[in-house]
C-alpha cells in the first residue's frame, strides 16, 4: 500500500479553468510516472466547460453557442459538462500490475456509491452504462461520471460528482452519448442544498479506502 496525497486545487471563486486544470494533471502525471510524487488526487471545481472524449459523436455535441467552451480531451467516453457545484476528482495514481482499467473504474464507482449513501442517496451501477445512477420515479438519473486514461502505468482524468450544480447545462448535449436518461445532483435528490464542502471529506475517505491507501496526506499546490 502507498500513501495518497490530496490537493485542493480550487473551489468557488478560485474555480479552475479546464485547460489550466488539464495542464496541472499532465504535470502531476509526468512527475508520478517518474516516481517524483506519490499517488496524488487533485480535487477541484471547474468554471463552465464541455469536454468531449474520444468517442463523442457529432450529434452528441451542442448546437449553436452553448454558453461555455467545448474542449477535446484524451480520456475515454463522450461529451459531458463540468462547472460550478460539481466536484471533480483527478486521481493520478499508479495502477498495480497487471493493469486492469475496468477494476480501477469499478473501485471509483464504489467510492461514489458509498459517498452518496453517506448522504442518504441510493446510487448504483446500471449494466451497460458507465458512471453511477439513481433510479425510481422516471428515467434513470446520472449523478456521477467517470472517464479514465492510463499512460505509463499511471491513471489520470477521473470522476465527477454532481453536488449542487445547475443541471440545465446538460440539456444542451447528449451527455455521455445516452439519450433516454436525465442528469441529477445530490441537491436535487435530497431536496436541500449539498455544497461541495460537505461532500469533500466523504470522497477523500472512501477513495483512500477503495484504493487501499496506507495513509492520506493533504498538500497545497505549491507543495507538489
Amino acid at each position: 500500500m502507498s500513501d495518497l496525497v490530496f490537493v485542493h486545487a480550487g473551489f468557488g471563486e478560485q474555480a479552475v479553468p479546464y485547460e489550466q486544470g488539464w495542464e496541472l494533471q499532465r504535470r502531476t502525471h509526468e512527475r508520478r510516472a517518474a516516481e517524483e510524487l506519490p499517488d496524488t488526487c487533485l480535487l477541484l471545481e471547474h468554471t463552465p466547460v464541455y469536454t468531449a472524449g474520444k468517442r463523442t459523436e457529432p450529434w452528441d455535441r451542442p448546437v449553436g453557442d452553448p454558453g461555455a467552451p467545448v474542449i477535446e480531451v484524451d480520456r475515454g467516453g463522450k461529451i459531458t459538462w463540468h462547472g460550478p457545484g460539481m466536484l471533480m476528482g483527478y486521481p493520478i495514481v499508479r495502477l498495480p500490475d497487471p493493469i486492469d482499467v475496468v477494476e480501477y473504474v469499478r473501485r471509483t464507482e464504489e467510492m461514489l456509491i458509498r459517498t452518496c449513501a453517506d448522504l442518504g442517496v441510493e446510487a448504483l451501477r446500471v449494466e451497460g452504462r458507465s458512471g453511477v445512477w439513481v433510479q425510481g420515479g422516471g428515467p434513470d438519473r446520472k449523478i456521477g461520471s467517470i472517464g479514465i486514461r492510463v499512460s505509463r502505468g499511471v491513471a489520470m482524468h477521473g470522476f465527477q460528482l454532481n453536488c449542487d450544480c445547475d443541471l440545465t447545462w446538460f440539456d444542451k448535449i447528449v451527455a455521455c452519448g445516452i439519450r433516454d436518461v436525465e442528469a441529477t445532483s445530490l441537491t436535487q435528490e435530497l431536496g436541500r442544498r449539498v455544497p461541495i464542502a460537505e461532500v469533500l471529506p466523504l470522497v477523500e475517505r472512501h477513495l483512500a479506502d477503495v484504493l487501499g491507501a496506507a495513509e492520506t496526506v493533504h498538500r497545497t499546490l505549491a507543495q507538489i
